[in-house]
């Protein structure tokens, strides 16, 4: 196919107000990567600045999940071995969260694994969420799988910002991940947060066989949805799952994959997730190209990037660690 238009071209469109479409994501997809990574960070600057989003995650439940998606090692599907738990106390949500605060997060996400929490533990953790307002200036979002609108009001009057729900990649490469659980309902979950007030943080995972147009379609339907934080997850295979065997993404791939969603959602916190410290340099370069923002520290089931080292890796880059609300 030939094209009338080239990347400088929709870059410039792009700073100048413009959406571009899946036709001209598709396109910009397979230009040089030099070349679409210098222009994602120019866009990522215009929209963005020099501001650098980081959030951290607090495991609140873990282990035992109904759910079946093939990635995940608290599915009772998988084989994994993973550390069950149940819902922490207060006082260790509390200390992980001024811990977390003291190197220098200004975000922290309350992780629980499972279909959703009950209702009791949507009581019994807003109160936590409480106690820890109180005490500490963080911002905290929340992961807590497939809620209803009055589970959302509930955790906002509580102090909760923001709420979490990935769509994990298109909508047709999802029906191969999981069969519990549909993407009409992650999208349901996602409407219902932003009905009770709260901003959104909703992306993917890649590195499951999924394609570049996969890809694409995911951001084209978090953009639909108005999404403004997007992790960016690379498969981390873990033994005792069916991707244990899989190849991970190299530097370069994760490197497109960010500079596509950048000049797709230009306006983003395209925040780097779980897989990031396995690439070589912890997510440097994507920090250079259209990446504007990280989940730091360990995961639910997988660790992460130290807090410190990615203070330090940010200061030498000339980021401003800051809250970003587009």
């Amino acid at each position: 196919m030939e094209y009338t238009y080239s990347l400088q071209e929709i870059k410039n469109r792009i700073i100048s107000g413009e959406q571009i479409n899946k036709e001209e994501a598709l396109f910009v997809a397979g230009q040089p990567l030099e070349e679409l990574c210098a222009a994602a960070d120019e866009i990522r600057e215009t929209f963005c600045g020099n501001v650098f989003d980081i959030c951290s995650v607090i495991n609140c439940k873990c282990g035992n999940c109904p759910e079946d998606c093939r990635y995940c090692a608290q599915s009772v599907y998988n084989h994994a071995t993973v550390e069950d738990h149940p819902l922490i106390s207060t006082e260790e949500m509390l200390k992980q969260a001024k811990h977390n605060k003291a190197l220098g997060a200004l975000r922290c996400e309350l992780v629980s694994g499972g279909r959703r929490m009950s209702d009791k533990e949507i009581d019994t953790v807003c109160e936590s969420i409480r106690a820890v307002k109180q005490e500490v200036d963080i911002e905290i979002c929340v992961s807590f799988g497939l809620l209803e609108r009055r589970h959302f009001e509930k955790l906002k009057a509580a102090g909760v910002s923001r709420a979490h729900c990935n769509l994990e990649s298109s909508e047709r490469f999802f029906q191969t991940l999981c069969t519990t659980h549909t993407y009409e309902e992650k999208i349901a979950t996602i409407k219902a947060a932003k009905e009770a007030g709260l901003s959104i943080c909703s992306c993917g995972i890649f590195g499951l066989g999924e394609t570049m147009e996969d890809r694409i379609e995911l951001a084209f339907r978090e953009r639909e949805l108005g999404v403004k934080s997007l992790p960016l997850n690379m498969l981390k295979p873990i033994k005792g799952t069916p991707f244990e065997n899989a190849e991970m993404l190299s530097n370069d791939e994760m490197r497109r994959i960010v500079a596509v969603f950048r000049l797709i959602l230009p306006d983003a916190s395209v925040r780097m997730a779980a897989g990031r410290d396995r690439l070589w340099d912890k997510g440097e370069a994507c920090f250079q190209s259209g990446s504007n923002a990280a989940i730091t520290g360990d995961f639910l089931t997988v660790s992460g990037s130290k807090i410190n080292q990615d203070m330090e890796m940010l200061k030498k880059l000339h980021y401003e660690v800051a809250l970003w609300e587009a």
